[in-house]
């Protein structure tokens, strides 16, 4: 397959999978999905960052020498290329062996405050992902975490969905969380929570870390 016909098939509606093999395997094919997300088309601008995106999740060695592009892509004004970007950022820290995410924690984590449940939602999402694949930030995250109650939101169902989020997020490594106390609270103000969904994950959270304290 030559690079050109890569986003070829893109712009005809080819199915993203079909090429993230062959982009491993090759650099030239690979580098046309980077060329992509300038495209003007939208299925090959989006195909491109939607293929980028699963490929960090088969193979994030292939990309991690490519850290600072998607750095850069986190300040993108297109908001699925950046949203794209905190997905792909998160799944790089799984192979990241010169403790690149450190100096981008803060940054990282400041889109929570940006008003915008989507994109708070992506760094949310990806804090299980982070913190199993960088134990030693797990505390940082946990803060982090918390203070979901009080992000800046457009409406309280908002709240609620993001609330639901974290608490999926920290379930994901429940078994390694410090200080429980603080957590335990947070998950029990969930118990009254109005959305039913987030109140039955408090719940199943609840009953887990109550168990690990028992032992």
């Amino acid at each position: 397959m030559r690079g050109s016909d890569i986003l070829h098939r893109l712009e005809e509606g080819a199915k993203v999978e079909e090429m993230v093999e062959e982009a491993i395997k090759n650099r030239a094919l690979l580098n046309e999905l980077f060329n992509g997300l300038s495209s003007s088309n939208p299925k090959v601008k989006f195909g491109s960052a939607k293929a980028l995106r699963s490929l960090s999740e088969k193979d994030p060695a292939a990309l991690y020498a490519d850290w600072e592009f998607f750095v850069k892509l986190l300040d993108s004004e297109n908001n699925i290329l950046k949203w794209n970007a905190i997905d792909v950022v998160a799944n790089l820290t799984i192979v990241d062996s010169h403790s690149k995410f450190d100096g981008l924690f803060k940054k990282f984590y400041g889109y929570l405050y940006k008003g915008s449940l989507i994109t708070a939602g992506h760094v949310v999402d990806n804090s299980g992902t982070i913190a199993l694949a960088k134990p030693d930030l797990q505390d940082k995250i946990t803060k982090e975490l918390l203070r979901v109650e009080h992000v800046p939101l457009p409406t309280e169902e908002c709240r609620n969905i993001l609330i639901g989020k974290t608490i999926t997020a920290l379930d994901a490594y429940h078994a390694k969380l410090k200080d429980k106390d603080e957590i335990i609270s947070f998950v029990k103000r969930q118990l009254k929570n109005s959305r039913r969904a987030t109140k039955v994950k408090a719940e199943r959270l609840l009953k887990k870390l109550e168990k690990q304290q028992t032992k």
